[in-house]
C-alpha cells in the first residue's frame, strides 16, 4: 500500500490504493480521509482507523480494509511471519505481546498462513449476524 516505502500512507498512496480496488475518489474525499486520522498514516494507524470503523459498524470504506489485507495476500492466505514483521518493525511498533494478542484472535494453520478472507471478515465484520 506504501507505494513510495516511506512509511507514511499519504494522499498518492491513497488514490493509488482506490485506483487498484477500482474506486474513484475526488481530492476531497482522500483529503477527508487523511483528516479522519490523529496524525500521519502509519501501519499502526491504519489498524485504528480500521478497528474505529469496525466498532461503528459497516461503511463504505470497508473497500479500504480488504485492499489493506488484500495487499498480504498470497493466493488466499497471509503469511502469519511477515504480517507480524509489519505489525512489530514499520510505523508506531506493536510489542511482541500487543501482536501475540492480536495473533491470538486470528485463525493461523501450521504453516503460519492466515485464511485471507477470514481475516477481512473478522476486521469488517461477518455481515451474517441477522441470519
Amino acid at each position: 500500500m506504501d507505494a513510495d516505502k516511506d512509511g507514511i500512507l499519504g494522499k498518492a498512496d491513497l488514490i493509488k490504493i482506490f485506483d487498484t480496488v477500482g474506486k474513484l475518489v475526488t481530492d476531497k474525499e482522500v483529503d477527508d480521509m487523511l483528516a479522519e486520522a490523529t496524525g500521519p498514516i502509519n501501519f499502526t494507524q491504519l489498524l485504528s482507523l480500521f478497528a474505529n470503523r469496525m466498532s461503528g459498524g459497516a461503511t463504505d470504506d470497508d473497500e479500504v480494509v480488504v485492499a489493506a489485507f488484500r495487499a498480504f495476500d498470497e493466493g488466499g492466505v497471509i503469511n502469519g511471519e511477515k504480517l507480524r514483521h509489519a505489525l512489530m518493525f514499520w510505523g508506531e511498533k506493536f510489542t511482541k505481546k500487543e501482536v501475540d494478542e492480536a495473533f491470538d484472535a486470528m485463525e493461523i494453520d501450521r504453516k503460519g498462513m492466515i485464511d485471507t478472507e477470514a481475516l477481512i471478515q473478522m476486521m469488517i465484520g461477518g455481515g451474517d449476524e441477522d441470519a
